[in-house]
């Protein structure tokens, strides 16, 4: 059954549908970029792994993510059919948790790589960079697929108590409290957005403090070194999760604020930022590696040329 869609909700869906469909694209371009890769080379170095795996999380999240947004909007009594809500909030929070985390993993990858530390504990973690990182992602997914199976069981738990058959015995009635299955889950989301926003600034502060160091000394010593553009480049990087990072944080507060309220304007703004966010982050990180960037640029180009001869 087709709800009545006000023409706010038809534009809202269309701006989401064009920024999730435009995210998805940049991020199968990634992953068939690096599967490629992958398959001549027989073998991906860590940053490329990390790049992999976040190019398909973010697929999969801006994938889940619409379908929900689309059926809310158009079919929104298809939510009520058993199992479906809950599967979709599952999955929408085990890829928006898988996003956040391997993206703080990347982070951490630039700083422990980048940075110059005379550490011991620092030069261990730098010899064990690749089991590191795989222990990362590993350790990210296995969480994310934790707080996805709670999501699932939080969502089904308050259809459970609050639920009425139909005479089909097919569909939920409407009749569930927002409270009971709300707060729980944006506690998990909370959650998951400060650990890996943490560990964003982390890696931030520890690369700046290195690059002071290394600037000092260069200053002491009198040389230049290539170490600094390193270090710049590193924090450009970083810079970008960082605002982007803190736009996804403010949005996650705003959720908390008016998702009770039903202020649908700033629902709108919130679901704007969280669509555009693994596109625009994505393109950030293509157009700062070089082979990516050029890959890219080459397709393009020959699009360009395709268009022009037609």
């Amino acid at each position: 059954q087709q709800s009545n869609v006000t023409s706010f909700n038809a534009t809202a869906l269309a701006i989401i549908t064009l920024e999730a469909f435009a995210g998805m694209g940049i991020n199968a371009f990634l992953v068939c970029v690096l599967c490629i890769a992958w398959i001549k080379k027989k073998a991906l170095n860590s940053n490329e792994k990390i790049l992999l795996l976040l190019g398909c999380c973010r697929f999969c999240y801006l994938c889940f993510s619409w379908i929900y947004s689309f059926l809310s909007t158009i079919y929104p009594y298809c939510l009520y059919i058993h199992h479906i809500l809950q599967v979709l909030q599952g999955a929408y929070s085990f890829f928006n948790c898988s996003n956040l985390w391997v993206s703080a993993c990347l982070c951490v990858f630039y700083c422990i790589k980048i940075a110059n530390f005379r550490n011991r504990f620092f030069i261990y973690l730098k010899v064990k960079i690749d089991r590191i990182v795989l222990l990362l992602l590993l350790a990210s997914l296995i969480f994310s697929l934790v707080i996805g199976i709670l999501v699932y069981n939080i969502i089904d738990k308050a259809l459970c108590k609050n639920y009425n058959f139909t005479c089909q015995g097919r569909f939920w009635k409407a009749t569930i409290r927002i409270e009971e299955h709300f707060y729980p889950i944006h506690f998990l989301t909370g959650f998951v957005c400060t650990t890996s926003f943490m560990a964003v600034i982390f890696s931030a502060v520890f690369l700046l403090f290195s690059l002071w160091r290394h600037k000092c000394k260069m200053q002491t010593n009198s040389m230049n070194s290539l170490s600094v553009d390193t270090h710049i480049k590193a924090i450009k990087s970083i810079l970008s999760f960082f605002i982007m990072y803190s736009i996804n944080f403010m949005s996650l507060i705003l959720t908390l604020i008016y998702s009770t309220k039903h202020q649908n304007h700033v629902m709108f703004l919130v679901n704007l930022i969280q669509h555009a966010f693994p596109g625009v982050h994505s393109l950030i990180l293509i157009f700062s590696n070089p082979k990516l960037e050029k890959t890219l640029l080459r397709i393009l180009s020959c699009v360009k040329c395709k268009v022009c001869v037609k």
